[in-house]
């Protein structure tokens, strides 16, 4: 890999503007109408923002935190604040305000944009606590008419007071980005806190400088991509999409409505590139399957012909094996009966390349996706890596691995199979935290965590994180995620948390998808009220056993699911139970529910 360019990402940042001037940069629906902002404009609002900071008091090093979903305010705050030679702290938007109030403290920032009332709301409800909070910076002023001012500024007042700023002092934004250095910190992200309070990893210019370099080479990444930003953005891979790359490229971000709306907002946008958690693909893949099952017997029928000339073609495209004359027009009429249709349903008929990542995927989900067409990957980092580590490239798709080191990472495998990694994409240090630091760089090698294995080809299988193998009673080791995610395959089931420590065989907590299994109930003619009445119904336990035992027919005995409960409740952040990147809180599930976990085991005593 080439040596870094000593440039802070608002460098980068000016870099593109004049280089692209009146081209796209952002595009965001409002009122139905897709909205476009050009470089020139982009650069205009950042300008705005940051000098009506520095009239607001900011100084090089202060800490911002954003609290808002993914728009274009969010950029325009995220790199105003970098340019200044300040630090961003993305804050989750779903977080409840003793939450936020924890990130906003713990970070120190001294000021805060929030996105509307609701989450301006979680921080006045908190501010007696928040000593260094100056200024609160309110995107949508709507319904805070009467809220006290003393703190409280809206973001359209900022950007004025920063462009009667430039008229005093032309020159003023640019002297403030001259001095940005890459080894500054420019960026605070928090663990999502799956086993304690959530620890803010200091990201520099220079680490965001290396990933992102990296990334480009690996990925083959362009000028002229198209990106969708829906995940939230204060987690490092949605920032890799919406923010490095473009900054590094020049590549246009479109802002999807909503998480909820991302498959109609694929559609409409059709991105070259596209990152998808495992959740999103289950979810493509589940809306997929229902609807074939709601078609008519001929439809039916052709899907299955269909996906089975698909599963051909894809077998032999990953051993990079040539199709044939036969097999390529038999592929052909394939994409034309039905598979170009599916690729159109889900919006990724355009991508160019996709991948999943920031937890493990079944390989028969991405399978499914080979099958029809769309040659999902799957990568791997960390947010102490700045994102991205791991991930196929080219041709070379080894499902069930995470691929191989993008440039600039080194790894190994310690002799407990923990893997670590090296290079200068990994991050400075945990804020106010220097005992995790220590505890997690050792010798320059970052511990991961997490379990690897490395395959005949060079892959890395990541097998589970370290603290969460089941050890049973018989000794045996056993990946609980393995057998979860291959649970989460079936349309029925939403989360699968399999148990079993110390016990002599598995049992499994899990939560079934509301909407799929409800559906399936109108068409069964059976009456529900309620996720807990539905969940507690004789026929759909039936229904997720038929499930269950399908996935132990693919697993050793010792990894069946003997036993289960179906949860009466959906899984939910406010409770504890899921974290802000909707990751199971595996220990707090375990205190919670111990009451049914012992009583699935005690009923076979």
């Amino acid at each position: 890999m080439a040596e870094l360019s000593g440039k802070s990402l608002g460098q980068f940042f000016m870099e593109r503007v004049k280089e692209r001037g009146d081209r796209v940069a952002l595009r965001e629906k409002d009122l139905g109408i897709w909205q476009r902002v050009t470089w020139n404009q982009y650069w205009e609002h950042v300008r705005d923002f940051a000098l009506g900071l520095k009239v607001l008091g900011f100084e090089r090093g202060d800490h911002l935190a954003i609290v808002s979903e993914n728009c274009r305010e969010w950029l325009y705050a995220d790199i105003a604040t970098i340019c200044l030679g300040g630090v961003t702290v993305g804050v989750y938007p779903t977080s409840p305000s003793a939450e936020v109030g924890y990130v906003v403290k713990h970070s120190d920032s001294r000021f805060v944009v929030c996105e509307d009332q609701e989450q301006t709301d979680k921080i006045l409800e908190v501010i007696d606590t928040l000593d260094h909070v100056v200024k609160i910076i309110v995107m949508d002023m709507k319904g805070l008419k009467r809220y006290p001012r003393e703190r409280l500024l809206s973001f359209a007042e900022v950007e004025s007071r920063g462009r009667a700023l430039m008229q005093r002092e032309p020159e003023r934004f640019q002297q403030e980005l001259a001095l940005g250095k890459p080894e500054d910190v420019a960026i605070i992200v928090y663990t999502s806190g799956t086993t304690g309070p959530p620890k803010g990893a200091m990201i520099s210019h220079a680490n965001v400088e290396a990933m992102t370099a990296a990334t480009v080479e690996a990925i083959g990444a362009s000028e002229n991509d198209n990106v969708v930003s829906y995940l939230p953005l204060c987690h490092v891979a949605e920032r890799i999409f919406s923010l490095f790359l473009p900054l590094y490229l020049g590549s246009t971000v479109n802002f999807a409505e909503s998480v909820n709306t991302i498959q109609s907002d694929l559609r409409e946008i059709g991105p070259t590139v596209f990152l998808g958690v495992p959740r999103i693909w289950e979810k493509l893949q589940s809306a997929i399957l229902i609807k074939i099952k709601d078609a008519s017997a001929i439809k039916r029928w052709l899907f299955r012909h269909c996906l089975a000339i698909g599963r051909h073609a894809a077998e032999r495209r990953l051993n990079q094996k040539p199709l044939g004359a036969g097999l390529t027009l038999a592929w052909w009429g394939a994409y034309g009966l039905m598979l170009r249709a599916l690729q159109n349903y889900v919006g990724l008929r355009r991508v160019r390349f996709c991948f999943s990542a920031a937890a493990t995927i079944s390989p028969d989900v991405l399978r499914f996706f080979h099958d029809i067409g769309i040659r999902v990957k799957e990568g791997y980092g960390m947010t102490e890596s700045t994102g991205l580590s791991f991930i196929h490239m080219g041709e070379d798709i080894r499902l069930g691995t995470v691929g191989k080191p993008i440039p600039g990472v080194e790894f190994k495998i310690a002799d407990d199979g923990e893997l670590l990694k090296r290079g200068q994409s990994i991050f400075v240090g945990y804020y106010k935290n220097p005992d995790a630091t220590a505890a997690t760089v050792m010798d320059g090698w970052l511990h991961t965590g997490d379990v690897a294995e490395l395959t005949p080809e060079g892959h890395v299988r990541i097998v589970d994180r370290k603290k969460d193998l089941i050890i049973t009673s018989g000794g045996k080791n056993i990946s609980p995620s393995e057998i979860e995610n291959a649970l989460k395959v079936s349309p029925y089931i939403n989360e699968a948390i399999v148990v079993g420590d110390g016990r002599n065989y598995l049992a499994a907590l899990i939560q079934i998808d509301f909407e799929n299994v409800g559906k399936w109930a109108t068409d069964h003619r059976i009456a529900y009220t309620n996720f807990k009445n539905l969940s507690q119904h004789p026929q759909v336990e039936a229904l997720i056993r038929e499930a269950v035992d399908q996935v132990n027919a693919r697993f050793a005995r010792v990894e069946n699911i003997r036993k289960f409960k179906l949860l009466d409740k959906a899984l939910d952040h406010d409770d504890n139970e899921l974290t802000a990147t909707m990751k199971v809180r595996r220990a707090n599930i375990n205190k919670k529910f111990a009451a049914e976990i012992e009583a699935i085991y005690r009923a076979n005593r």
